[in-house]
């Protein structure tokens, strides 16, 4: 908790910083890398920084952060922190490096607002900065805890038992202990990190979804190959690193280096209907939720919603069916912009995915997982069918400003 001094100067200058946030962080990255370009080339993702996602995203978390600690909401403070404290626990984050993150963030505050930074405003800045980094660090040692590793020791090898083309774009590997030993397990929803040392020497890291389901005794992740695109704007979004070099360099009996499994968007066990709703790769985590229901013959309602391009894009598309046959209680929806030569039938439609005529039963858990403006529409239709805040549950591929837009 603040004291009662940094927080009456938080809320005098909360709309002053809170205006100039995107340009601070931007600044801030920008300090940071030219201090330590190793945490650029071996640590960020460098199309996020491109793009301007990573600064919006640490821009939009801060200044949320910082108005909770004036009207208190803990369970808004929660979300925030346990989205950014999973995704750092899967990068191998150490507490030594927020003061790193603390020298050049101060710098660059002082930089974009000048003399406005008097001695008690940056003192209240300062309490605010390291009571989220505190609170985020302790989170933190707590997950590194459970899942039976050192502060920041997550990185192992592991050996590509299989590779499969699930569509035209998209590849699964299947991942073996490279030593024998066994695999750690995981929540149903989790994610890994993915490490590769790109041609210019640059160790980039991505996050995938396990798209299998714990009891086994290896991991699947399900990789979406990222081509270049124009936005409307005319602005081009570049190809995904990552991406492209695994689909296009990674067969079987090759190693990769990889986290252990991480997320907050996991299963809840309990007996509330479900309903999973997805767009595109955003399927992956549906996939080992409902790979778990099926091999645990679980008997909940559970209504499955899926958005795509077309039958074609729709990665692991047979797989679900099956899987939606094994539960007895589930039914599937799916929506294509493009059915092709396909002719709209029960559950397959043509268009955008709406909920409109989808009953929603009292008590519904809600995961979704999918592009943000999508996930965001759906949230909104979810609220209006009076599913409660609290059980829509989300992943976001990337810099997450959900939590955020949400607040």
């Amino acid at each position: 908790m603040l004291s009662p001094t940094a927080t009456e100067m938080i809320r005098a200058t909360l709309p002053v910083v809170g205006a100039a946030i995107e340009d601070i962080t931007t600044l801030f990255y920008r300090k940071m890398f030219a201090a330590h370009p190793e945490l650029e080339r071996d640590l960020f993702n460098r199309g996020n920084q491109k793009q301007g996602n990573q600064q919006k995203a640490l821009a939009g978390a801060v200044a949320a952060f910082a108005a909770l600690q004036l009207e208190p909401d803990q369970a808004r403070v929660d979300l925030i922190l346990s989205r950014i404290a999973n995704k750092h626990a899967s990068l191998g984050i150490e507490p030594a490096q927020y003061a790193i993150v603390h020298t050049h963030l101060f710098a660059a505050i002082a930089e974009v607002l000048g003399d406005a930074v008097t001695p008690e405003v940056a003192a209240a800045w300062d309490e605010v900065y390291w009571l989220m980094a505190q609170t985020l660090i302790s989170m933190e040692t707590g997950l590194y805890q459970a899942a039976g590793v050192a502060v920041g020791d997550v990185w192992r090898q592991v050996r590509v038992r299989d590779r499969r083309h699930e569509s035209a774009d998209t590849v699964s590997f299947v991942l073996a202990s490279a030593d024998g030993a066994p695999l750690p397990s995981f929540a149903p929803g989790q994610y890994l990190s993915v490490g590769v040392h790109l041609e210019d020497g640059a160790r980039q890291i991505r996050q995938y979804s396990l798209s299998s389901a714990p009891s086994r005794d290896d991991w699947r992740i399900t990789v979406k190959r990222v081509d270049a695109r124009i936005l409307a704007n005319e602005s081009v979004v570049p190809a995904g690193e990552v991406s492209n070099f695994l689909f296009h360099n990674v067969f079987e009996g090759d190693l990769l280096n990889v986290t252990t499994p991480f997320g907050d968007l996991v299963l809840h066990d309990d007996d509330a209907p479900l309903l999973l709703i997805s767009a595109g790769i955003g399927c992956t985590p549906m996939m080992g939720m409902l790979s778990h229901l099926a091999e645990t013959n679980d008997s909940r309602p559970v209504s499955v919603l899926h958005a795509d391009r077309s039958p074609s894009n729709h990665a692991h598309r047979a797989e679900l069916t099956e899987l939606v046959e094994r539960l007895p209680f589930a039914v599937m929806h799916r929506w294509y912009e493009d059915l092709g030569a396909r002719r709209p039938e029960d559950g397959l439609r043509q268009g955008r995915a709406d909920l409109g005529e989808i009953t929603i039963a009292p008590g519904t858990r809600a995961y979704l997982c999918g592009p943000l403006p999508f996930m965001l529409g759906m949230r909104e239709v979810l609220l209006a069918k009076d599913v409660a805040p609290e059980n829509i549950h989300y992943e976001v591929f990337g810099p997450d400003s959900w939590a955020t837009a949400t607040v």
